[in-house]
């Protein structure tokens, strides 16, 4: 199991190497401009500020930044194993918060696909869970948020869902910096991370674009 693996990664490397996708070529254009140390950790915010990450996994982003910035952070991650780790990593942090959510237009419950930091509801697989849906406008009501310094959104095909609810609602005005990264989920996603994109354009300014890798947006002067 081990050597298929292995031969595995070598024939996709060289699969990068002499036939690079799209995709692949603007992963390399991310990592050639400073890569995770230039666009994911550096961002204007301070002791004072509010993140909310969505997508936690393991928790190591929200764990960065922190250690930064000394932020307030509400991690959101629906898997409980994950959820199980994180809450354990920051128990004695208190200016982290951990959440069994995914945040989305409606409260609900699905099914998601696991499958480590890829794990998702548009994925097919033969380990599944069900996990709890808020819908995060109700989210910041209850919770009263009224200006969020930076989202972090990683959720493997939700960010179409997320985004056009704040959008929608007109929270995307009350959020000061988003990070996002889209996914290739379905033959419609870069047609719906076109329509995204332009929408935030009304409201923020991106400040980095690296298709399907990851972009920055911040909002624009009022």
């Amino acid at each position: 199991m081990k050597i298929k693996i292995i031969l595995r990664s070598i024939i996709n490397k060289l699969r990068v190497i002499v036939f690079p996708s799209v995709h692949d070529k603007e992963v390399k254009r991310y990592f050639a401009d400073g890569g995770d140390e230039m666009f994911r950790y550096s961002f204007q915010l301070s002791d004072e500020s509010l993140v909310m990450d969505l997508g936690g996994f393991k928790g190591q982003w929200a764990s960065d930044v922190y250690a930064r910035y000394n932020c307030r952070i509400l991690v959101f991650e629906p898997v409980k194993m994950f959820f199980d780790d994180i809450s354990k990593r920051f128990i004695n942090n208190k200016k982290i918060e951990v959440f069994c959510l995914a945040l989305g237009s409606k409260k609900r419950q699905e099914t998601i696909s696991l499958s480590d930091d890829g794990s998702s509801t548009f994925l097919n697989s033969k380990t599944l869970e069900k996990i709890q849906f808020e819908d995060i406008a109700a989210f910041f009501s209850e919770h009263s948020i009224k200006d969020l310094n930076l989202i972090k959104i990683n959720i493997e095909g939700g960010e179409y869902e997320v985004l056009p609810r704040l959008i929608e609602t007109g929270l995307i005005k009350n959020i000061e910096q988003i990070q996002v990264q889209f996914h290739d989920v379905g033959p419609d996603s870069e047609m719906q991370m076109e329509k995204i994109r332009s929408e935030l354009t009304k409201t923020h300014t991106s400040t980095a674009h690296y298709k399907f890798v990851w972009e920055n947006w911040v909002r624009n002067a009022i």
